[in-house]
């Protein structure tokens, strides 16, 4: 049969169309697109463990960034990730067979980078990092797929890429293991709740801890037990695990774990990694005068205390000293000192100021912090339509841990799991 040329070009550009649909379907990704944000290297180990567990699954993660957020005073925590990374490169060929979808060692370590400090200044944002940056250059990224940060330390340098870029605010989901991380981030904190409340952020206060704490801890499957019998020598990331501590802690693995077992556009839904509900207004006291013992502040709220001593010489400094542990003051322009910080669980809490001024050393004073009460959740907040945070029902709390309970539950389900992945890292696919 004789074809015209117009049927003959029909016909090509139907081939063509045909022949690009396999090539276009690989294209597609449906991973879930991620970066992880981690104050490793701190004065706790689970972020380390949490990595380990992180780069067993980056096979069902379309893995784009691993961000140093430092804890205090800056440092290069970059070096603890690529330690890290060191000890995948070498199980890497063993989860190759398995999976041709975990990323080369090589491609992790370009996907590193350095992220800044916490406690920034009062404004909850200063200087562009390598980590914001490669935030902000991530989320401009043409995919059709939402970039999750999952932040398992100081929220600094989502702060800061929010600041210099909020275009990329609706492209963004964010897990954060917030908490007691959330005392070295209080300006960050107060930042995002004042210049953007509409991102959406669930904000892990408490849920976080059933991933070692409750739950079915019989036999092999208690933190101790689990790590003798599950995971050493399993590879070299399961030798690494046990030798960062003998017990499981991994206490920012949740914000990875909602992305393998729960449905993630939705956070009331059950899910290893928890279920959460719409936050309340965002809790924060100012006081302009001492507090004392029963002055009550919610848990994980901002807490702000104003001390006006007059002016002051230029080189003043101030610290808050709680919790054997101290936050920077901030001076405003008519000389009043400002101390922020987020009590971390409910407990009664008593603080000292200390200074190299006479007029703000040794003032003292204290307060009490108790959990959010149940009927919270039944108050969302308009001004937050997109934040979730910890369900504060009896029901889901274990012990004091408000919403503890929704991970805790799973708890034999995402062990078995992890142990079945750690074989991955000592032996090849038959």
């Amino acid at each position: 049969m004789r074809l015209t040329p117009r049927v003959s070009l029909m016909l090509a550009l139907l081939f063509a169309v045909l022949g690009a649909v396999p090539a276009i379907a690989a294209a597609v990704d449906s991973r879930p697109r991620v970066i992880v944000s981690t104050d490793i290297g701190g004065t706790d180990f689970d972020d380390f463990q949490s990595l380990v567990h992180l780069l067993l699954y980056s096979d069902v993660l379309d893995i784009e960034g691993l961000v140093a957020s430092p804890w205090g005073a800056a440092r290069n925590r970059k070096d603890n990730i690529l330690k890290v990374i060191d000890q995948y490169a070498a199980d890497y060929p063993r989860l190759r067979t398995w999976s041709e979808r975990y990323p080369t060692p090589d491609a992790l370590r370009a996907l590193t980078k350095q992220g800044g400090t916490d406690s920034a200044d009062p404004r909850g944002w200063g200087g562009r990092t390598e980590g914001s940056d490669w935030i902000i250059r991530a989320a401009r990224r043409d995919d059709p797929r939402p970039l999750w940060l999952l932040v398992w330390g100081g929220i600094d340098d989502v702060a800061q890429a929010l600041h210099d870029d909020p275009t990329i605010k609706s492209r963004l989901r964010i897990y954060w293991i917030g908490g007691p991380n959330k005392k070295w981030s209080t300006t960050a904190y107060d930042y995002l709740t004042r210049e953007h409340p509409d991102l959406w952020i669930i904000e892990a206060n408490s849920t976080y801890r059933g991933w070692f704490t409750g739950g079915d801890q019989a036999g092999a499957l208690g933190n101790t037990a689990f790590v003798a019998a599950r995971v050493k020598h399993r590879g070299a990331l399961g030798d690494y695990f046990a030798d960062i501590s003998p017990a499981v802690k991994m206490g920012d693995t949740p914000a990875v774990a909602y992305l393998l077992r729960s449905n993630p556009d939705n956070p009331a839904t059950d899910g290893w990694g928890g279920h959460f509900v719409r936050a309340w207004d965002r809790p924060r006291v100012t006081f302009t005068a001492p507090p004392g013992p029963t002055d009550r502040v919610e848990t994980y709220a901002i807490l702000e205390l104003v001390y006006r001593p007059g002016r002051l010489a230029p080189d003043t400094t101030a610290k808050l000293v709680i919790d054997q542990q101290e936050f920077p003051g901030f001076v405003d322009a008519e000389g009043a000192w400002h101390f922020l910080f987020s009590p971390k669980e409910a407990k009664a809490w008593s603080y000292r100021i200390s200074s190299n001024r006479p007029e703000l050393d040794g003032r003292t004073g204290g307060f009490t912090s108790v959990n959010p009460e149940p009927g919270q959740a039944a108050r969302p907040a308009v001004r937050y339509p997109n934040w979730w945070t910890d369900d504060p029902a009896p029901e889901w709390a274990e012990g004091r841990e408000q919403g503890a309970k929704t991970i805790s539950r799973w708890r034999a389900d995402f062990l078995e799991d992890f142990a079945a992945r750690l074989e991955r890292a000592r032996a090849s696919r038959p």
